[in-house]
């Protein structure tokens, strides 16, 4: 019995650790056809991508694919870095939290068309 409970409390424990991880954040700004940052590069882990608008004119937004997909294709997205709702002048809005592993993906923006940035994770 008392190594039931050990593992029972062994098992508890790494799961309260597992949904103990930090969540970070990744700030984009977006100006007018582009986004300020040019390349980003960060460490596995998950994070929450804050999208602010700088007065662009219009709404924005973000995408982000795994580099080498086709991005046009909305399977091909990770969907949960998109944010919440449309970024409209002058606001931030944030995605949900995004599991990035190891390797290299695109983010851009569809409504304020902008070229295809770098987002490398080590």
């Amino acid at each position: 019995m008392k190594k039931v409970v050990s593992i029972l409390v062994i098992v508890l424990a790494f799961t309260i650790n597992a949904q103990a991880q930090e969540v970070k954040t990744i700030a984009l700004e977006q100006t007018k056809g582009e986004f300020t940052q040019k390349s980003i590069t960060v460490n596995e882990g998950t994070y929450v991508f804050a999208v602010a608008n700088n007065n662009v004119g219009k709404d924005v937004g973000l995408v982000l694919v795994p580099k080498g997909k086709d991005a046009s294709k909305p399977e091909n997205h990770i969907q949960s870095a998109y944010v919440t709702q449309v970024v409209k002048n002058g606001e931030t809005q944030t995605s949900k939290a995004t599991k990035l592993s190891k390797g290299e993906y695109v983010y851009f923006c569809p409504l304020n068309p902008t070229p295809q940035y770098t987002l490398t994770v080590k």
